[in-house]
């Protein structure tokens, strides 16, 4: 059998989860090269080659445009290119491209940073600052409730089914975390639970789940992590 033409380099994180969920969605076969950000694999010099901004997921699309190798990196741009190789998830019509793309630019522009900085101060930060933790953490109560408001009419955030939900899942899942109570925002809870439900979101989610670990007690991750170096 041959070897998938897809490979994600990923580590179980919110923005990893995207695109496992995506792939899972999908049903495509995929390789898993996992990158151990806490240990700095991120800062490889083979890994900067597809990812310059040491981040992950990257993808290589070993059958890309023309069939020659394509490596992408940027979680939302990601997205965007399965959706368009695979035609699904991500609308072949002008105006349903651009209401998924709002709510995809939502995610990556606000949702994602903003709830990771709550993450930061409240959680790893050595110095609890109370204005930054308040600053985050009302900015991630807006968030949500934009997030409800837009839910409250509709079952999915930009039509139907799409890579916009799957971008916004993995970081509203951890919303406990967040400080946010879940009865104040229905909506987006019935929202959730749909989510959750369904099995690719699942086995997206659960993939390398076992490779997690607290990053608040591992003080050598967390240097290479905040410090953005590699140690």
């Amino acid at each position: 059998m041959a070897s998938p033409s897809l490979r994600l380099y990923y580590w179980p994180t919110p923005n990893g989860w995207k695109i496992s969920i995506m792939l899972e969605e999908l049903g495509a076969p995929y390789e898993v090269i996992p990158i151990d950000i806490g240990k700095g694999a991120q800062f490889d010099p083979e890994f900067l080659k597809i990812s310059p901004n040491n981040k992950m997921p990257a993808l290589v699309d070993l059958d890309g445009p023309g069939g020659a190798p394509i490596s992408i990196f940027e979680s939302g741009a990601i997205m965007l290119y399965l959706g368009r190789k695979f035609g699904r998830f991500y609308p072949a019509d002008e105006r349903g491209r651009v209401e998924v793309e709002e709510w995809l630019m939502w995610q990556m522009g606000g949702f994602g940073p903003m709830l990771g900085q709550n993450h930061h101060f409240a959680k790893y930060a050595p110095e609890k600052i109370p204005y930054a933790i308040d600053r985050y953490r009302n900015e991630t109560h807006r968030l949500y409730g934009v997030l409800n408001k837009r839910l409250e009419t509709r079952d999915f955030v930009a039509g139907d089914y799409s890579i916009a939900d799957m971008a916004i899942v993995g970081w509203a899942k951890l919303y406990e975390g967040q400080g946010i109570e879940r009865g104040e925002f229905p909506a987006f809870g019935r929202w959730l639970d749909r989510m959750l439900a369904r099995p690719a979101v699942a086995r997206g989610l659960a993939l390398g789940i076992e490779l997690r670990r607290d990053i608040a007690t591992d003080d050598a991750a967390k240097k290479v992590l905040f410090g953005q170096r590699a140690q």
